[in-house]
Order: structure tokens, then sequence, then C-alpha cells
């Protein structure tokens, strides 16, 4: 019987078509369990003889072998309880690595474990995804008391739960994160960096247990996350640039803030900081700008606070530039303009609004309050003078400011 040669070609196409998906099928990552390498997740504090931790050095032999390997690789924290030390997950490396946490991953609260001030590290990697259903577990209450930066601004303070640092195109996806010794997430000297889909929680009189903390970064994008904290549910710190904050719900905390800012010397500025369709429920601020006073000069510019809902809230737009010392005679010396607060509406529950107390020495410039419908909701009555009909008011000081839209009366 004639073949026809139209049908032998076909015939190749379609198995070199099968044979093509059969291999991307197969192509699977690496997997690199921490429980093969001899972490236990029964929720204990094993050592090994050295007396170092035995589930830290396990994580830590997971990744160096998935970082060492090429391709596409993936470490897994299967279910269980996890207790682990210091952990330290560097690159470069030869693969692009998933972390996948399923279970609970507990801090050890022994403090005197942690010669930095971080417990789980990523450092010098390009390319790396944290992701997982599971915990992390700064097992805060048993170390909250060792915390004494309300009595000295000079404070050592105590690990954070997880750092990037010097770390590009990171992703941290889906991780619940509960109460951290300090900070939950600190991103700092990193470029491209998506959070997402997180979960922070500690409770509102947890000392300095900031949601995320941003320094020293570029391209930095924080989406659908839900964060309630005893401080600041993101603050974005010196030398952060192009960073995003969209459909953030927090509270309670101490609400989204630049800054604060002006208290080391050699700061860089902060410029370009979106915060958009954000919730803030219960916070003691809302959209906030801070600084030190002193004479340690810097910049934040090109800043915009928009279509944010305040659900009693304390300070519901705020520049604090005596951040820290209420009492102090010195002026800030950073810079502040070409802030943009626009359609924010919602409940305060102090009467003063608006708040914009900037530098004598270098005044706010720039400053636009825009549509704002913002209503009294409580009971401290902080000035008597206020807007008509709303009970609210605007102060302002040493600020250049413009107000448009619908703001029912409120002005400086």
């Amino acid at each position: 019987m004639a073949i026809n040669n139209n049908v032998i070609v076909l015939g190749l196409l379609i198995s070199s078509m099968y044979s093509g998906l059969a291999t991307t099928a197969f192509a699977l990552p690496a997997v690199f369990d921490v429980t093969k390498y001899g972490a236990v997740g029964d929720g204990s504090p094993a050592t090994t003889d050295d007396g170092d931790s035995a589930n830290s050095l396990a994580f830590i032999q997971a990744w160096r072998a998935a970082c060492d390997s090429p391709g596409v690789t993936r470490v897994i924290i299967p279910k269980g309880t996890f207790m682990v030390g210091p952990v330290l997950f560097s690159g470069p490396c030869k693969s692009t690595v998933t972390v996948e946490i399923q279970g609970i991953v507990l801090a050890n609260p022994d403090v005197t474990l942690y010669s930095e001030p971080e417990w789980i590290l990523f450092e010098n990697v390009d390319g790396v995804t944290l992701t997982g259903t599971g915990v992390v577990d700064g097992n805060g209450p048993k170390t909250w008391s060792l915390n004494d930066c309300s009595k000295s601004s000079d404070c050592a303070p105590l690990p954070t739960s997880i750092k990037f640092h010097r770390v590009n195109n990171g992703v941290i996806d889906g991780i619940k994160s509960d109460n951290a010794m300090f900070f939950h997430m600190f991103i700092t000297n990193c470029q491209n960096v998506a959070i997402r889909n997180v979960k922070i929680t500690a409770p509102f009189n947890s000392p300095n247990t900031d949601g995320i903390h941003i320094g020293g970064s570029t391209l930095v994008n924080i989406t659908n996350s839900i964060i309630g904290t005893g401080d600041d549910c993101i603050s974005i710190g010196h030398g952060s640039k192009d960073i995003t904050v969209t459909g953030v719900t927090c509270g309670p905390g101490h609400g989204i803030s630049i800054g604060s800012l002006g208290k080391y010397n050699n700061e860089l500025e902060v410029s370009k900081v979106l915060v958009k369709n954000c919730t803030l429920i219960g916070t003691t601020n809302g959209a906030r700008v801070k600084s030190w006073p002193g004479n340690k000069p810097n910049k934040a510019s090109g800043i915009i606070f928009e279509d944010l809902i305040m659900d009693h809230v304390k300070n519901p737009i705020i520049i604090d530039q005596q951040y820290g010392k209420k009492k102090s005679t010195e002026a800030s010396h950073v810079k502040i303009s070409d802030v943009h607060f626009r359609n924010i509406r919602g409940t305060s529950t102090t009467n003063e609004v608006v708040t914009l107390a900037c530098s004598p020495a270098i005044p706010c410039e720039g400053i636009e309050i825009s549509n704002i419908n913002l209503t009294f909701d409580g009971k401290q009555v902080l000035h008597r003078k206020v807007a008509p009909n709303l009970g609210v008011l605007a102060i302002c000081s040493n600020a250049k400011v413009t107000f448009s839209g619908k703001h029912d009366g409120i002005n400086c």
C-alpha cells in the first residue's frame, strides 16, 4: 500500500511535538527536603554534638545543595514545627531557588544565639522565591521584654524574622509571619522585589514589630496583603526609590510611613513612592511622613498617598518632623516636598484629620491635599476651631499646601 509523503511528515511533526511536551513535563525542579538533611519537625530546640542548632544546619545544608545545583531547584520545609536559630541562605547560586514552607518555622527564643540582628537571612541571591502556606513564627512573646528601644533610641535591635539583603529579583508570596521578635520583614539593598499575599500579625502593644521595612532598595512592590502589628505596618526608610504599595489592609499598627528619616548621618533620599487602594483600621496613624529633628540632612519627594480608606484612625494624614523628640528645640533638616494626599475618606478618632508639622528650618513644599472626606467619629477633641459642619480641621505649620477638589472646608 502506498503511503502519502504528507502523512509521514505530519506524523513526524506530531511525534516531535509530543516528545517536546514530555521533555517539558518531566523538567521538574530538583527538590531538597530539609528532613533529608536531619531537620526534625517536633518543635524541640535540637542541637548537634557541637552545640549548634541541628535544624538550622539542616536548613542551610538543604539550601546549599539547591543553590549549588544548576537549573531550577526547590527547598521544602514540610509539615511539622521546626525550631531553628539563625539561618543564612546565601548566594550567589547556580540555580533559581524556591523555598517552600509547608509547616511552621519557629524561632529559638534564646537571643544569645543571634550574633547579628536577623533570624532568617537571604543574602547575595538573584532570583529567589520564598513561598508556601506555612508560618514563620518569631516567638516574640518570649523576647519582647528584652526590647529596650522605648528607653533608648540607640538600642540593640532583636532579630528580624525574614531579611532580604542584596537580593535581586526576589519574591515573597503567601507566607504568614507571626509574632516577630523585631521587624517581620526587612528588605535592604535589594532591587526588584515583589511581596504579595502575605499575612503579618502581632499584638498592638508588641514593640518595634514593623510589618515590612524597606531601606536602600529600588523597585519594591507590595500587594494584596494583611498586616497588623505593634508598629508601622509598612515603613519606607532612607535610600528607597520606586516603591509601590497597593491593596494592603493595615491594622492594628502605626500606619503606612515614609521614614523615619534624618536620624543617622549620610542617609540617602527617598523618592517615587506610591501608596494606593489601601485600608487602615484602628491605627494610630494613616498616611505618614516622619523625620527626626537635628542636623542630619535628607530628602523625601515624589510621594503619593491615594485612594485610601481610614476606619477609626487617630492621625489620618500626618507629616511629623519632630518624630522621636517632641520637645526638642532642634529643627529637622530633612527636606520634604512633592507629597500628595488624594482621595482619602473615612473616620478619625480625633478632630485633627490633617497634621502638617513641618520643619521651621526647611519648610515642606508642594504638599497637595485633594478630595478629602474624613469625619470625626471619636471622643478626642484636640482643637475647638473646626471646619463647618464636620467638626474636623487641619493643623499646618511651616508647610506650603494646596487644597483642591472636595475637602469640606478643611484648610490650613
